[in-house]
This record gives structure tokens, sequence and C-alpha cells, in this order.
């Protein structure tokens, strides 16, 4: 047992002092704070000089419905289409609108005129603000009230509740739960992948520099391969919680250092964005502090303390199956180059756990559900996905036994290629000599 934790203790030391280590546990929690911050403080940020914009209107109806923004701007002109289209390119304007008077005389399209291809923002406002009105003279040639319609919209809440046998009322918000379990899923695989390649890799490189062969002098190889497991287990749950706590308080800092600057109401939001964020954001005007409150209570409804700790457990044993297999996979070959051939029938569970995911979210209590959440290769990433919407106990605990009881059967068989491979030199090995390793007695 000394001798495990030996190993342990030398390769969790080798790892966390490399310089590559410490760049990607700096790097790493600032590019996943970026994410979350970049996009607001760019929402705050202008980039681009307002786009002036000629709007030539055979029918008359918009004269006054274009209304001009800090990233849009509109002008009328009253020329024909040809003398339009020759003033657009002795201009500056971005774009030339013009808006046909149909046989009907209801416009039914519009063209837009533009040397370069228009973005999305002026193709959907000028839409929008077309569509808009011509429904609107629709309702008052048929004598229907706009008035009437707007109040017939109603806007419907719908609140879950889970309830227990004990009659205990719970709000719950699938929403978040499926934000949540996508998000742990992904991170799981991530680590998995991450981790498990570097067990792999140093093994193949102790292998092939032979520091093996000195190594196994004084440990068994079954030892070796465990304390190398387990201490890069180790390394992944410390870059993971050093990510987590750096990420949380540069996110942190940031709200507390820029909080003046944030939009904290509708009108400074009215007030920064473009013509179709205005359109939008008016709609939803009461999308206030009673909506803030409620984001507050969904994150709160979440039981962060089982999901972390199922995390914890989830890809520990996950990436202990995993990481025995690519062990195994790296004591039967001589290079990388050579471990294509073994590494596809590991990694498809894995793969397939990550593409059933969305499935899994639209029904995280059927049967597809319940199984790949406890068959090992895929529990991991399935369990993870499904907990945040309340998983049974049963389910739970026969989905981490059945983990527990995977990794032992995972290891034994890594152990009995591990200990016959990482001596072997100079022969492709292929399945056919796997399964003759498998069946060596000790």
């Amino acid at each position: 047992m000394n001798k495990v934790i030996l190993i342990i203790k030398r390769e969790y030391l080798t790892r966390v002092k490399k310089r590559s280590f410490i760049v990607m546990t700096i790097l790493g929690p600032i590019l996943m704070a970026a994410l979350m911050i970049v996009p607001v403080y760019l929402a705050e940020q202008s980039f681009s000089d307002a786009k002036s914009i000629s709007v030539l209107d055979e029918t008359g109806w918009f004269l006054d419905k274009f209304q001009n923004s800090e990233n849009m701007t509109f002008h009328h002109t009253f020329s024909s289409l040809e003398k339009a289209k020759e003033d657009f390119f002795k201009s500056d304007d971005y774009a030339l609108l013009y808006i046909p008077k149909s046989k009907d005389t209801i416009p039914t399209s519009v063209v837009i005129y533009s040397e370069k291809q228009p973005n999305v923002d002026v193709k959907t406002y000028i839409k929008n603000t077309v569509k808009n009105e011509v429904e609107s003279r629709k309702l008052v040639s048929s004598g229907i009230d706009e008035n009437i319609l707007k109040s017939i919209k109603t806007k419907i809440d719908v609140s879950t509740i889970k309830i227990s046998e004990s009659g205990e009322e719970q709000k719950t918000y699938t929403e978040i739960s499926m934000i949540i379990g996508i998000f742990s899923g992904i991170l799981i695989y991530f680590f998995i992948f991450l981790f498990g390649s570097q067990v792999m890799r140093g093994v193949i490189e102790e292998k092939t520099s032979r520091i093996i062969e000195v190594i196994v002098s004084s440990v068994k190889p079954f030892q070796l391969m465990m304390g190398k497991i387990i201490g890069i287990a180790f390394v992944g749950l410390t870059q993971l919680l050093l990510w987590v706590i750096l990420t949380f308080s540069i996110v942190s800092v940031f709200q507390v250092s820029f909080a003046d600057k944030l939009p904290t109401n509708n009108s400074e939001i009215l007030s920064s964005s473009n013509p179709m964020q205005q359109i939008d954001a008016s709609k939803n005007i009461n999308f206030d502090d009673n909506k803030i409150n409620q984001v507050f209570e969904a994150i709160f409804s979440i039981n962060f303390t089982e999901i972390i700790l199922s995390f914890v457990f989830f890809f520990l044993f996950g990436y202990l199956i995993y990481a025995a297999l690519f062990a195994a996979i790296g004591s039967a070959v001589d290079s990388e180059a050579d471990t294509q051939q073994f590494m596809l029938p590991i990694t498809i569970p894995l793969i397939f756990a990550i593409v059933m995911a969305q499935t899994i979210i639209q029904n995280p209590d059927g049967s597809l559900a319940f199984w790949l959440s406890i068959i090992p290769l895929t529990s991991p990433i399935i369990m993870m996905v499904r907990i945040p919407f309340g998983v049974p106990a049963f389910d739970l605990i026969l989905s981490m036994v059945l983990l527990v009881l995977g990794f032992i059967g995972t290891t034994w068989i890594a152990g009995k290629i591990y200990r016959t491979g990482i001596l072997m030199y100079g022969k492709k090995v292929n399945y056919k000599e796997l399964w003759k390793w498998l069946r060596y007695k000790s």
C-alpha cells in the first residue's frame, strides 16, 4: 500500500508542477469567465456607426414608421426607382429600401438594395416594421379594433411543483434543470477524455523510454497502474476545484466592479439596444424585479449539494473506469499512433452517451434513461443529466453500486493487459493477442 501511495504522490506532484498545468489552471477560469462576461460587456458597447438607409415608399404607408436609433437612421426619397439607385451609389447610404405598390394596393414584399450583404438586425427590423403596419391597416379596413386584439393576447406562466408522498411541495424549474444536466454531462465527458488520455500518454512514454523496466523491479504492475490512475485523478479534481473557485471569483469581481455600468432596468436596456431589441423589450416591459426574483428562486431551488457530490462521485469513478482502459491501451502499443484501433471501441459509449443526452432530457424518467444511467460505461454522463430533474433513490444507489463494480471489473481486465503489455516491445498487437493476455494466469 505504501508503494501505491508513493506512486500516487509522484504522479500528482510531477503533473501539478508542470508549466502546462499551471497555465491551464489559470487560463481555464479566465476563458470560462470570459464566456459569461464578454457577451454582457459587448452588449453594452456599440462597435459600428449608425447605418443610413434610404427609403423609397410607393405606398406612402411608412413615412413615419421607421424609427431612428443609434444603429440605424432612415430618410425618405421620392424619386423613381432608377433615380433612387443612382443616388444610392453616389451617397454613403448603407442600403436602399424599396417598397413597391402592389396591384391589390397592399404591399406583400419589399426589396433591400445594398453593396454588401445587409446584416440580420437591419433585415429583421425592416421586415417586422412593414409586417406590423400592414397587419394594422388590414384590421382597420376590416372594422376590427386593434386594441381589442391586443387585449385578447394573454401570457400564461406555467409553474411546476413537485409533491412528495408526505405532502411536501417544492417548486421546480425545468429549464434550469436542463442547463445544469447538459453542462454536467459535457463537463464529465471533457474531463474523462482529458485526464484519461494523460494516463495513456504517460504509460506510453514510460514504456518507450524503458523506465518501466526499472519501476516494475520494485513494484507490481498492478500497483503501478493504480498509482498512476489515482494520482492523475487527484490532479483532475485539483484542477476542477481551482477552476470553479477562480471562475466564480473572476465573475464576482467583475459584477462588483462594473455593477454601475450594467443595465439595471428596462429603460437602460431600451436606450442601449438596437430597434429590434427595443421592440422585444417593449413587449416584455414587465420583465423587471419580479422576473429577476424568479431567476434567483430558480437557481436556489436546485439542490447544489446533491449535484456537486454526485458530480464528484460520477466523475471520479467514470474517470477510473476509462483511465484503466486507457492505461491498458497505452501498455499494449509502442507509440500513440498505434492506439487508434483500440480507442474507438472504448470511446463509443462516451460519445453515444453525450449524443443521447438530448433525448434523455426530453424524458429523464423513461426506460431508456434508466438503463443508460445504470450501465457503467454510460452512467457517469447520463446520470448527471438526470439528477437535476430528481432521481429516485433506488436508481441513484443502483447506478453508484454498478459503477463501482464496473470500475473493479475494468480494472481487473486492464490489469491483466497492463501486466503483459508494459514489457512487450516491437510487436504489433491486435485483439487476438489481447485475448491471449487476458487468459494468462498470474
